[in-house]
């Protein structure tokens, strides 16, 4: 068998390739997706961490049991309110960093 060199590649260029290159909608649908599922991740890892059922959690935030796993596995479009809530009971800080691409904005 030949001794051929594989080539490397990085993250970003199996995702510009298998996904799409950044600012193609089919990539901006995988990251926006992807950082839904981040969030959920670290909402059921805090949780866990505290030692609370998605029972317990959904009576602090006052939503039942069955949204909360909606929300830990991505499977809703959890109202901004709802997750600062879960965030709040489970007594963890949230810092938000916003960009600014750079795109024209129009006033409306």
């Amino acid at each position: 068998m030949k001794n051929e060199r594989l080539r490397k590649k990085s993250l970003d260029e199996l995702i510009d390739k298998h996904i799409g290159e950044l600012g193609t909608e089919k990539r901006d649908v995988f990251e926006e997706e992807l950082r839904l599922d981040i969030l959920g991740q670290t909402i059921k890892k805090i949780r866990e961490e505290r030692n609370m059922t998605q029972e317990q959690l959904g009576h602090l935030v006052g939503v039942k049991k069955a949204q909360i796993s909606k929300i830990e596995n991505n499977l809703t479009d959890a109202r901004f309110d709802t997750i600062m809530r879960v965030f709040r009971a489970l007594n963890a800080k949230v810092k938000f960093n916003v960009e600014i691409q750079d795109k024209d904005l129009q006033a409306v």
